[in-house]
C-alpha cells in the first residue's frame, strides 16, 4: 500500500470513505479520480440510503463494516433518499461526528439551505464536465486525507 504524507510530512492512514450512490457510472466516475488522487483509500460504495445506514449501523450484509472516516452522499436516491440518510447520521451520537459532502446534481437553495440546516459538512454539485467532476471529487478526498484532522472512532480511543 502506498503510504501518502500531509503538508507536514506526517503519514497519512487511509481514507474509509462511504460512498451513497445510487448511479453506477458516477460510482465509477468517482472511484477512478480517488484512484488517480495516489492517495490511500477505503472505499465503499452503497446503493442508496437504506443500505447506507445498514452499513453504518453494521446491520444484514454489513455486520464487519468499517466505520467511516467520512461518507459523501448523493441526494437524490431511492428508498431513502440522501436528505433522510443525512437527518439520520446527525441525530445519532455514535455517528453524527463523522463529515458528511453531499455530493449531488442538484443545485436549489431548498436543498442547500436544507442540507446545512441538517449539519451537513460540505454541499457539492456535482460539475458536469469530466475533467472538472475528477478535479472537485481529488480535492474533496486530498481535503480530508491530508487537512482536515477527522475525529477517531469511539473504538480507537481505546
Amino acid at each position: 500500500m502506498n503510504v501518502a504524507a500531509d503538508a507536514n510530512g506526517t503519514p497519512v492512514s487511509a481514507l474509509r470513505i462511504l460512498l451513497v450512490e445510487d448511479d453506477p457510472a458516477d460510482v465509477a466516475l468517482i472511484e477512478s479520480a480517488i484512484a488517480a488522487c495516489g492517495l490511500p483509500t477505503e472505499l465503499h460504495p452503497v446503493g442508496d440510503g437504506e443500505e447506507a445506514m445498514a452499513f453504518l449501523n453494521r446491520t444484514g450484509a454489513h455486520t464487519e463494516a468499517p466505520r467511516p472516516d467520512l461518507i459523501i452522499l448523493d441526494l437524490n436516491m431511492p428508498r431513502m433518499n440522501g436528505a433522510e440518510v443525512l437527518s439520520a447520521v446527525k441525530v445519532d451520537d455514535r455517528l453524527k461526528v463523522i463529515p458528511i459532502v453531499v455530493f449531488t446534481t442538484s443545485c436549489t437553495d431548498a436543498d442547500v439551505l436544507n442540507s446545512y440546516a441538517a449539519h451537513a459538512n460540505a454541499y457539492v454539485t456535482k460539475p458536469v464536465d469530466l475533467p472538472t467532476f475528477e478535479r472537485v471529487v481529488g480535492d474533496i478526498h486530498r481535503f480530508y486525507s491530508t487537512v482536515a484532522s477527522l475525529p477517531l472512532a469511539p473504538s480507537d480511543l481505546g
